[in-house]
């Protein structure tokens, strides 16, 4: 693990890890749920220190590590696979296209990453409990953490989140709190809990090492591209926390003189959870007034992360695109058939903002490394691609049936 700080992204004070847990005190004074979180803070490295260690050959992750590989969860998280996806690169005029596969995490998404570590900060600290609010990955995330430690996740979803997470988080262990309303409800009762009650709270943005934790996925991209910043990643958004968890990633790379650019970071969010992309093509910040999509992972009413998120895609010369349903759906299927991925509507949503993306005058060079980030399996939630596809009946267990 290497030394570090805290520093908040708005007042750029600086915080030792033993004087904050949670958002800057200064800048978090004013935040109350129903806004995007103000004080978010971000771990600063000894980058002078990375440089000087930092070897290709056998590379030491721990140097980015905020949390000592002692307290460290025996959950194998991350280490996913980067796929080159030819077909449908082929389809989409690009000769350079790859996916990142974090629907192989243990729990099916690459929230598992963030709980890691979180859970592995409430083993330095002692904390028995950890509360998190979520649309269900993150909650299936953490409670499969939890399940592999003695930690005890307490865990507030939407009652409408798809069955097959919530059976992912009883069967963890979890103590699961079904709330009536939607994930900013779940939010808000979650950081109510953790002020009276106690208990760590995991929530995306809220808790910083959530930040660091998904941070990995882009260090793993660097690593599998053979040292290599690509020329764009695309990331379905719903808070903002894993796009800005990428945009960390390669600024710790930059800072440590490893990379000497840093890749386009394209937000794609449903048409309407849209409150990240009016603020990135506006500058005004507006909460999406109805973010009901089938993809469940990404809807959101007040992204707890927007403001970093928006920062991620202007200083990397990204964009933000929107997508609708009907295109996360075939892009979905489109993904799966091309590439043997079968991503939940929330991964696919990615790949249909890159599908539309190269129909527009905006569209990449045919040449560009591009990633696909694929978040979450899509056995998460089957129920989403079976309102578009049909299952064959059966037939006779005769040769002369199957021909017909």
């Amino acid at each position: 693990m290497a030394e570090f700080v805290y520093r908040c992204t708005e007042c750029q004070r600086t915080y030792s890890r033993e004087d904050v847990r949670y958002l800057c005190p200064e800048c978090g004074k004013t935040y109350h749920p129903g806004i995007p979180l103000k004080g978010v803070l971000e771990a600063v490295f000894d980058y002078e220190a990375i440089h000087a260690k930092f070897n290709q050959a056998r590379p030491d992750w721990n140097l980015f590590c905020a949390v000592e590989p002692e307290f460290h969860p025996p959950l194998a998280v991350g280490s996913t696979p980067l796929t080159p996806a030819n077909k449908l690169g082929a389809e989409l005029g690009l000769a350079n296209l790859w996916v990142k596969n974090d629907g192989l995490n243990p729990s099916g998404s690459l929230k598992d990453r963030a709980s890691f570590l979180v859970v592995a900060e409430a083993m330095r600290l002692g904390e028995k409990r950890i509360v998190a609010a979520s649309t269900g990955n993150a909650a299936s995330a953490l409670a499969a953490v939890c399940a592999s430690t003695d930690r005890e996740a307490l865990i507030f979803v939407p009652e409408k989140a798809p069955k097959a997470k919530l059976v992912q988080m009883v069967l963890y262990g979890a103590r699961v709190i079904p709330v009536k309303g939607t994930y900013d409800d779940a939010f808000r009762l979650s950081l109510e809990y953790t002020d009276q009650r106690g208990g760590l709270n995991r929530n995306t943005a809220y808790h910083p090492l959530t930040i660091e934790g998904k941070k990995t996925a882009g260090l793993e991209i660097w690593a599998q591209l053979g040292f290599q910043v690509p020329d764009a990643i695309l990331v379905s958004v719903g808070d903002g926390v894993i796009i800005a968890g990428l945009h960390k990633a390669f600024v710790d790379l930059q800072r440590a003189g490893l990379i000497d650019r840093l890749p386009r970071l394209i937000c794609v969010q449903a048409a309407t959870s849209d409150a990240i992309h009016k603020y990135i093509q506006t500058g005004q910040y507006e909460d999406a007034e109805n973010p009901t999509t089938r993809a469940d992972s990404i809807s959101v009413s007040c992204p707890s992360n927007a403001h970093w998120a928006r920062r991620a895609v202007l200083e990397t010369n990204g964009c933000s695109i929107l997508v609708s349903d009907g295109e996360i759906l075939e892009a979905q299927a489109q993904m799966a058939r091309t590439t043997g991925i079968f991503g939940e509507p929330a991964a696919a949503t990615a790949a249909a903002g890159l599908v539309k993306l190269q129909q527009s005058p905006a569209r990449l060079s045919a040449t560009d490394c591009i990633v696909i980030l694929a978040t979450g399996h899509g056995l998460k939630d089957v129920e989403a691609p079976l309102a578009r596809i049909s299952i064959p009946a059966a037939i006779e267990p005769e040769l002369d049936a199957v021909i017909e």
